[in-house]
């Protein structure tokens, strides 16, 4: 391998990739920077216009192909369509960001406690951040499989898939004007994330397609100055992340630079797990 292959470890032209609740915090970031790394990139949100809006941004900035595309993954049909719409548009796909979760409409029922927690918005939320993800993952890996030149695909976690919430971080804490905590039905969708790509990824390597893990600790989206404070106390780099700092690890998973990982997590949290 001479130098110039090595430097072209993170180039993505030539790819097409799709990223689930592409139009929402982390998903715009991401879509823009896997843009740039030369992908044509089809956005699928339930927010439709929303993701028009996005791709003919990158479109414009980046010179690539970009879509965007009305995608409900709670709903089987919704998803097969979004797949099927990209790979008329791109001739296939290379690579997926499973990146779509869910809030309830009602915050309040969205943090309560877990005594009161009710099952209809545990299965609304599991509807989205886990049956939402098997559905994605399952109609794009097919694909990968039916076009036989493998694939990367990326899902997105959380840390509180991982390790427990600290309760002392939600004292006086707020989410757009709501006393905010960490849901079970969260913590217990992220974990099933992770178990679900420690199995595709195990199905799939024989296909070549790889399935990895990306595990973001807590990105600055509307949380009240007392939260960010708490969390910062907490984490060794004393700050929460911004989205931009997801780019990196994406396009490292999406890209030949991790192309003998499978299964694994990348947690990119500025140490909260360490403690």
């Amino acid at each position: 391998m001479n130098t110039k292959d090595l430097s072209n470890f993170f180039d993505l032209t030539g790819k097409a990739a799709m990223l689930t609740g592409g139009a929402g915090i982390i998903g715009t970031r991401v879509c823009h920077g896997l843009a740039a790394h030369g992908a044509s990139v089809a956005i699928a949100d339930i927010n439709e216009e929303g993701a028009q809006t996005l791709a003919r941004d990158i479109a414009a900035t980046y010179k690539t192909a970009a879509i965007g595309i009305a995608c409900d993954v709670a709903l089987e049909d919704s998803v097969a369509a979004a797949v099927q719409t990209m790979c008329d548009q791109f001739g296939g796909i290379d690579i997926l960001h499973n990146n779509a979760a869910a809030k309830a409409d009602d915050l309040g029922a969205f943090f309560a406690p877990v005594e009161d927690y009710s099952l209809e918005t545990w299965r609304d939320i599991m509807s989205v951040n886990l049956d939402g993800m098997f559905l994605v993952a399952q109609a794009v890996g097919r694909r990968m499989i039916e076009q036989g030149r493998g694939g990367s695909i990326i899902q997105t976690a959380s840390i509180y898939g991982l390790v427990g919430p600290d309760p002392s971080l939600y004292e006086g804490s707020e989410y757009l004007g709501v006393q905010i905590s960490t849901p079970p039905v969260y913590a217990a969708s992220k974990g099933g994330v992770v178990a679900l790509t420690k199995y595709l990824a195990t199905q799939w390597a024989i296909h070549g397609i790889r399935v990895n893990t990306l595990v973001p600790g807590g990105v600055e989206s509307g949380q009240n100055e007392t939260f960010q404070k708490n969390y910062a106390a907490r984490t060794p780099m004393g700050r929460m992340a911004n989205a931009d700092e997801m780019i990196g690890p994406v396009v490292f998973l999406a890209s030949d630079a991790s192309s003998y990982m499978t299964g694994q997590m990348v947690v990119v949290d500025g140490g909260w797990t360490i403690r």
